[in-house]
């Protein structure tokens, strides 16, 4: 049985900013990988207890993948807009989604989208049913 996610795994051409950026969020670095020449090849950043986000350096980073976004859970989503905004990071207002969960949205260094979402008492991540939405899959 799945207990939780385990990581996402993103590309990136430089540690640095990818590294920074996380931080600013209090996710660091938890481990790395050194291939036999003794070249950082990849971390682990670490979020909570056992979820973490896997950093693999490549040469050409893919500009897109199959991956559309992904989502971390704050405690309080305005004092993370304000974090990002004050180190220059790009992000949208918040808003109260159509799931009843705060949310704001950004871009990491790598172009990924990551939104950021603060679970209210409404929330259906916390409550479950039927969320109605107006999509159509293109």
């Amino acid at each position: 049985m799945v207990v939780r996610l385990a990581h996402v795994c993103i590309e990136t051409a430089d540690f640095g900013p990818t590294e920074e950026f996380y931080s600013y969020l209090g996710i660091n670095r938890q481990f790395e990988f050194r291939n036999k020449q003794n070249e950082l090849v990849g971390v682990y950043l670490t979020i909570g207890e056992t979820t973490y986000i896997e950093i693999i350096k490549v040469k050409h980073p893919k500009s897109e993948g199959n991956m559309r976004h992904f989502a971390l859970q704050v405690e309080d989503v305005d004092a993370t807009r304000e974090l990002l905004m004050s180190k220059g990071v790009e992000v949208t207002e918040k808003e109260l989604g159509i799931d009843h969960t705060l949310m704001v949205t950004c871009h990491d260094p790598n172009g990924n989208f990551i939104e950021f979402h603060q679970y209210t008492d409404k929330s259906m991540q916390q409550h479950g049913g039927v969320c109605e939405i107006d999509y159509t899959p293109a």
